[in-house]
């Protein structure tokens, strides 16, 4: 990954031009909030700020097409179980009493959706998305593992390699899974090959397939 390393001095727009990342070593927690203000919302960078360090991601296509459709996925699974789920994207992440931030590529309530549907998301006061969702194409300066688990989110995939990784936060650590918390009969293993087929059959065909894939799952297990 092609990262460069600068102090606060050095102005974030010129840092960053596309298809990299920048780090910012040395950054207060009111100065990330300025820059944060001054980059404002409609923006395509990712960022995480972890104590002081602060890194700012441009994603490529390749990392955009599998959280898109990692998320239909999401979706298509709760709208086969009826169940009503909130999808925030790539919301920030915040703690100032930790001093750590990070948003994901996109991030879902799930089981908690009824305590905070139509809540300001604010933490700590309301609790943490159930799932979180990263594509990495690229690798991070940062652990995000330690920021998403201080922030107390319970379960995080990983989309890499094509490979889809699941995470559930136990004792304050993730360990690796098989399985969903949010989704334990989601067939995990075989989510990447959906991505695949996108490719070559689209993406819409591809989530029509996951869908039936999900029916069939379903339908099995209720006989």
């Amino acid at each position: 990954m092609n990262v460069q390393t600068a102090t606060t001095s050095t102005p974030w727009q010129e840092l960053v031009p596309a298809q990299v990342g920048v780090v910012l070593r040395g950054v207060s927690w009111s100065t990330f909030k300025a820059l944060m203000a001054d980059i404002g919302e409609d923006r395509a960078y990712r960022i995480a700020y972890d104590q002081g360090m602060l890194e700012i991601m441009v994603p490529y296509e390749q990392h955009e097409e599998p959280k898109i459709l990692i998320a239909e996925f999401v979706t298509a699974t709760a709208d086969e179980l009826e169940i009503e789920i909130r999808q925030l994207g790539s919301l920030t992440l915040e703690r100032e009493d930790l001093t750590r931030a990070v948003e994901p590529d996109t991030c879902f309530y799930i089981q908690n959706e009824s305590q905070v549907r139509g809540k300001e998301i604010k933490l700590p006061n309301v609790p943490p998305p159930d799932l979180a969702v990263e594509s990495d194409y690229t690798r991070s300066s940062l652990n995000k593992f330690n920021i998403y688990s201080s922030l107390g989110v319970p379960e995080l995939w990983r989309y890499r390699k094509q490979t889809l990784q699941v995470y559930q936060l136990v004792e304050g650590k993730y360990e690796q899974s098989d399985k969903s918390i949010a989704f334990p009969f989601l067939p995990i293993a075989e989510i990447p090959s959906f991505i695949e087929q996108s490719k070559t059959i689209g993406q819409r065909a591809s989530v029509r397939l996951f869908r039936a894939r999900i029916r069939e799952i379903l339908q099995s297990s209720s006989q």
